[in-house]
């Protein structure tokens, strides 16, 4: 499936039904009059949050989406049917954004099954049963129906995940993942393997959290150097980053500075979010030398640093154990229930 975390839709819901102008005339009633009916409802558009979904790939191929308009009233004082509402299905953690230059965040739908009218459908039009009064007994006025609602809309999703990993490309951050998940990220000699970004459900001492892996970041991809820093808008909703170092880079403390001064540029408060550091592919290095570039880094990071190899696995639990206490205790806890199935806390894919 391909991955699409933009797309731009037209919206428009449904227009009231008329109102109908109708006389009683039947045979042997003395006193007929207005009896026409009112126009019916028209449909709403509605935005859900559903599960299963992680790509807004279907609006590529379609992009209007019109709810049908009320009925007309008729005789008899019947009112028209209601146009349907229409349901557009989109991933949990999709925004809706207004057309417009700054694109005004207008709807955020953050949780499971939330349903959202975005655009309500206009109101039927008044029968001529309803202008009856004492002094017009017999009115031919109806009323046309109120008119729809549209608008061109953005669709930006932003995948939900407890933690986010960062770093250049070819840090390991895809063989990281599918050490700890069953991601199956593809995984390569050189730079930019990852095109798209990742998820993954890590499950680690009776508890389990969602891991998103982003493309690598290079210097200079705030203003769109390599693929860029569009993808970074999937870890704002993380509440911890990872961040592996190649321990086979040159330097690695200005590796480490790269990262960082892009996740700056970015912003959305992505650089005051707690963060795990890592030194990534120690099995190939001495011990003597993993000390060396270890000091060298938490010097550059003011904080500890967790050698690792997300190859072998060395490591590997030591930084999960640090990014469940960065999560917190209260989150993911896998437990049994009272039948002695296990029952799982919702998870946010």
């Amino acid at each position: 499936m391909h991955f699409l975390d933009q797309a731009k839709i037209f919206v428009r819901s449904g227009s009231g039904g008329p109102g109908a102008v109708s006389f009683r005339r039947e045979k042997f009633i003395e006193y007929g009059g207005p009896d026409g009916g009112n126009g019916g409802k028209g449909g709403d558009i509605i935005f859900e949050a559903v599960a299963g979904l992680n790509t807004l790939i279907d609006f590529r191929y379609t992009q209007h989406f019109r709810a049908p308009r009320g009925q007309g009233g008729s005789g008899s004082n019947r009112t028209g049917a209601g146009g349907e509402d229409l349901v557009i299905k989109v991933p949990i953690g999709t925004q809706i954004l207004a057309d417009d230059e700054e694109r005004t965040l207008l709807l955020d739908l953050t949780e499971k099954g939330r349903r959202v009218v975005f655009l309500r459908g206009g109101d039927g039009g008044r029968g001529n049963a309803s202008y009856k009064t004492s002094t017009n007994r017999a009115p031919r006025q109806h009323g046309t129906g109120w008119p729809n609602e549209e608008a061109w809309v953005w669709l930006r999703l932003k995948l939900l995940a407890d933690a986010g990993l960062v770093g250049l490309p070819n840090a390991g951050k895809s063989t990281f993942i599918n050490q700890v998940t069953n991601a199956q990220a593809k995984v390569g000699a050189y730079a930019f393997t990852t095109t798209r970004p990742q998820l993954g459900v890590v499950r680690h001492k009776e508890r389990e959290f969602v891991v998103a892996d982003i493309p690598g970041l290079i210097e200079g991809a705030a203003e769109g150097a390599g693929i860029g820093d569009r993808f970074l808008g999937h870890i704002e909703r993380c509440r911890v980053l990872l961040h592996l170092i190649d321990a086979n880079d040159p330097d690695v403390a200005e590796s480490y500075r790269v990262v960082r001064g892009e996740l700056e540029a970015y912003g959305a408060g992505l650089v005051e979010k707690p963060v795990v550091v890592a030194l990534n592919k120690i099995d190939t290095l001495d011990d003597e030398l993993i000390a060396a570039l270890s000091a060298e880094l938490e010097e550059a990071s003011g904080g500890p640093v967790i050698p690792i190899s997300g190859a072998s696995g060395v490591g590997v639990d030591w930084v999960l154990d640090k990014l469940l206490e960065e999560i917190g205790t209260d989150h993911g806890k896998v437990a049994d229930d009272d039948e002695g199935e296990e029952a799982i806390e919702w998870s946010p894919i």
